[in-house]
């Protein structure tokens, strides 16, 4: 184990963990999706600009503590047309949102709505609190039975990026591999 030890000692962080940065999806509907596909709530802080940048500074503190960090998704949006048709449940434009995502991702239930100015220690109990219930109601996933039944139900989902590799350059995905196009 010490030797370990003495390679993270080369690797130490140089900042505070309290002040990295928040994970932040593209969009509310992927971060809904992947939450629900990680069998995690998802916080959608949304506002205006300049109260979203108020927000991701004390945001940060709360989502890097150690009981927090890992266990939750975030999204923020300043565009309420993004989220407002897919969740259920208080729809304040503004606010730190905590959401348990549906089965396949597709909609959400706002559990509880916060101001963007609550404090950290308030925040942190009702995330912990959420996790809590979440994890004691939501059945364990299987991945294959989940996707078999999602195709089932004609539940699809569409990545922004086309799924594959370019494997001769030419910009264009290849769907076979070794295959020339």
């Amino acid at each position: 184990m010490s030797a370990f030890g003495e390679i993270a000692d080369n690797y130490r962080a140089k900042g505070k963990s309290e002040a990295a940065a928040v994970p932040d999806f593209p969009n509310f509907r992927l971060g809904l999706n992947v939450a629900s596909a990680d069998q995690r709530v998802i916080i959608l802080i949304s506002g205006t600009e300049k109260e979203i940048k108020e927000a991701r500074k004390s945001i940060s503190a709360v989502s890097n503590d150690p009981e927090i960090i890992g266990r939750f998704h975030y999204d923020f949006e300043t565009d309420p047309k993004t989220w407002t048709g897919i969740l259920t449940g208080s729809k304040s434009k503004s606010g730190i949102k905590i959401i348990v995502p549906d089965t396949y991702g597709q909609k959400g239930k706002i559990v509880k709505s916060l101001p963007l100015e609550t404090k950290a220690e308030k925040l942190k109990t009702a995330l912990l609190k959420a996790n809590e219930t979440f994890v004691k109601t939501t059945e364990k996933k299987n991945y294959q039975n989940h996707v078999q039944e999602g195709r089932r139900k004609g539940i699809k989902w569409t990545m922004p990026m086309e799924f594959g590799e370019d494997r001769d350059g030419d910009g264009k995905i290849d769907h076979r591999a070794g295959r020339r196009r």
